[in-house]
């Protein structure tokens, strides 16, 4: 047995003996009816990914940012070791001077490093392609802090109070953007709806965000994608982000 395997057998021995996989959904929903369109679990012909058009984002806007921060509890007035799951960072190309605005968020990739690092198994990708962290296993370690080149990733150093059922996080854990995995599960995305900061630009009337199947070739996602240039950041790296961008 390696190392990676006897931690992620221990770890699973000392919170019920239940081993968790990718495709189960491990973040739960408040205690209410199923909602139409409600899953039981990752579907894995589904791929979910963002597509971030560049030349419609502001610099200076931050209603992405905002909208994430309401929608996951994260503090409103964030200190320098506050949790970030979105970030806007400012770009300029050498050679032409040219500046863009850009929504930097866990990518998630469909080869995530953050995955290959964790020693016990607490990072994981389910099988619709969301890379999330477990909890109740991650030890704090960091090393998928490390690990990720997009520095998407948060450590929570402050005690939590005032949490959001559907979005449960912990002192002493890593966390990230989740694609607001808790409305694919109640069923949200089946009914029309999409991700908080995605909803949020489009009602400010920025039209920047568009969340979507990649698997679907029926989908608005995955036209653009196949019409339009898009590319990932950091393609260099074959990680396979499944979020692109256009108008880099």
């Amino acid at each position: 047995m390696s190392r990676r395997e006897f931690l992620g057998a221990a770890a699973a021995a000392a919170f019920g003996g239940v081993m968790l996989a990718p495709g189960i959904r491990l973040i739960e929903t408040a205690q209410a009816a199923p909602a139409p369109g409600a899953s039981d679990g990752a579907n894995p012909k589904v791929r979910w990914g963002l597509l971030i058009d560049t030349t419609k984002c502001a610099a200076g806007c931050t209603d992405c940012v905002d909208a994430c921060t309401r929608e996951n509890g994260l503090d409103p007035t964030p200190t320098r070791t506050s949790s970030q799951w979105i970030r806007k960072i400012e770009i300029k190309e050498v050679k032409t001077g040219r500046q863009a605005s850009v929504p930097v968020m866990c990518q998630h990739c469909a080869s995530p490093p953050c995955v290959d690092v964790c020693p016990t198994g607490a990072s994981f990708k389910r099988a619709d392609g969301i890379v999330l962290v477990n909890r109740h296993t991650c030890i704090g370690c960091r090393y998928c802090m490390m690990a990720c080149p997009y520095k998407a990733r948060s450590f929570v150093h402050e005690p939590l109070v005032n949490q959001k059922a559907e979005v449960p996080r912990g002192k002493g854990c890593v966390e990230s953007c989740t694609l607001c995995v808790h409305r694919i599960d109640r069923g949200h995305m089946a009914q029309g709806g999409s991700t908080a900061c995605a909803e949020a630009c489009t009602k400010a009337g920025h039209g920047a965000i568009l969340f979507g199947d990649l698997n679907d070739p029926a989908s608005e996602i995955s036209r653009r994608v196949r019409e339009l240039q898009s590319r990932q950041l950091r393609a260099d790296l074959k990680i396979d982000p499944g979020v692109r961008y256009q108008g880099l």
